[in-house]
C-alpha cells in the first residue's frame, strides 16, 4: 500500500510539474518576457518546484533526512542514472562551456552545501539565503553570457495564445496535484521505510530521488527519439545547480533542515564522487563525449551505490 502511494505521488508531481510548467510560460509571454528569461528562469524554477514542495512538506513534517535526500539523491541519479542511460543509447558530445562554466558552478554549488552540512549539521536560514542569492549571481551571469544567443527549446511559443480560463485551470490542476503528490509521496516514503526497517535517508536517496528524476529520463529518452540535438550535459547539470540552490535553499529559509549523520558519512560523499567522476568522463578518451563504455561503467557505480545504501 505504501508503495501505491508512492507511485500515486510520483504520477501527481508529474501531472503537476508539466501544468506548472505551462502555465508559468503562458503567463510569461503574455507579459512579453523574452523567451531567453523565460527558459533560463521560469522554466528552471517550475521544473524544480515539484522538488521544493516534496522537500518543504518532508521538513515541515519532520522528516529533514527525505527533505536533503530527495536533493543529494536527485543530483546523483541525473549523472549516474540518466546521463548514463542517455550516453548508452546516444552519443553525448561535451562542449567547452561544461569546463569553463557548467561543472565548476555545479561543483561549486556542491561544495558550499558540503560545507555548511558539515559545520553545524543543519541547514538553517542564513545558509538558505546564501544557496538563493548565488543562484539568483549564477543565472545573472548565465543571462549575461548568453547575450540572447542561446536556443531556449522548453519555450513553446503556441502558449502566447493560451486563453486566461485555460491557465487558471492549469494553475489549479498543478496545485492540486503538487500538493497531493508531495503528501503522497513523504507519507508513502516514511511508512515504507519503517515497514522495511530501513532509514528514510536510504528511501529517499534511492526511491524517491529516482522518482523526482524521471521526468529528466523520460524527457531527454524522448528527445533521443526525435533525433533531437538538445540533449546535453549542461541541461542535467543546470538542474542540480537548481536543485541546491532553489530547491535547498528556499526549503532552509522555510524551516532549517536537520542532517542526519548517514547523509554526512554517505551520501554527500557519493554526490561529490558522482559529480568528480562526470569530469573525468568528459577527460579521457573519447575526449569532450560520453559513450556506451562510460555510460555503462557510470551505470555500474550507480547500481553499486544503491546496493550500499540498502546494506
Amino acid at each position: 500500500m505504501n508503495l501505491l502511494f508512492i507511485f500515486f505521488g510520483f504520477l501527481l508531481l508529474v501531472i503537476g510539474g508539466e501544468f506548472i510548467v505551462r502555465s508559468s510560460v503562458a503567463i510569461s509571454l503574455k507579459f512579453k518576457i523574452s523567451k531567453l528569461v523565460i527558459g533560463m528562469t521560469v522554466v528552471a524554477f517550475a521544473t524544480s518546484l515539484p522538488e521544493l514542495i516534496v522537500s518543504v512538506n518532508a521538513a515541515l513534517n519532520n522528516s529533514p533526512a527525505i527533505a536533503i535526500n530527495n536533493v543529494i539523491g536527485s543530483n546523483i541519479a541525473n549523472i549516474a542514472l540518466v546521463l548514463s542511460i542517455i550516453s548508452i543509447l546516444s552519443f553525448i558530445k561535451v562542449d567547452k562551456n561544461f569546463y569553463r562554466q557548467d561543472w565548476p558552478i555545479m561543483f561549486g554549488f556542491s561544495i558550499l552545501l558540503t560545507v555548511f552540512c558539515i559545520t553545524n549539521q543543519v541547514l538553517n536560514q542564513i545558509e538558505g539565503v546564501i544557496l538563493v542569492v548565488s543562484l539568483l549571481l549564477f543565472i545573472y551571469y548565465s543571462l549575461k553570457k548568453s547575450n540572447n544567443k542561446l536556443n531556449i527549446d522548453d519555450v513553446d511559443d503556441k502558449l502566447v495564445s493560451t486563453s486566461n480560463t485555460k491557465i487558471i485551470i492549469w494553475l489549479l490542476i498543478s496545485s492540486v496535484s503538487l500538493y497531493f503528490g508531495a503528501e503522497f509521496l513523504v507519507n508513502g516514503a516514511v511508512n515504507f521505510a519503517k515497514q522495511i526497517n530501513i532509514s528514510e535517508a536510504v528511501i529517499s536517496v534511492s526511491i524517491v530521488a529516482i522518482g523526482t528524476s524521471i521526468p529528466e529520463l523520460a524527457a531527454s529518452l524522448i528527445a533521443i527519439a526525435k533525433k533531437e540535438k538538445g540533449i546535453s550535459v549542461g541541461n542535467l547539470i543546470g538542474s542540480n545547480i537548481f536543485n541546491i540552490g532553489s530547491v535547498l535553499g528556499i526549503t532552509a529559509i522555510i524551516k532549517p533542515i536537520q542532517i542526519v549523520q548517514e547523509i554526512l558519512e554517505r551520501d554527500i560523499i557519493w554526490m561529490l564522487f558522482f559529480a568528480l567522476l562526470l569530469l573525468l568522463m568528459a577527460l579521457l578518451p573519447k575526449r569532450n563525449g560520453l559513450g556506451k563504455l562510460k555510460g555503462f561503467f557510470m551505470l555500474l557505480l550507480y547500481f553499486i551505490f544503491i546496493a550500499l545504501a540498502f546494506i
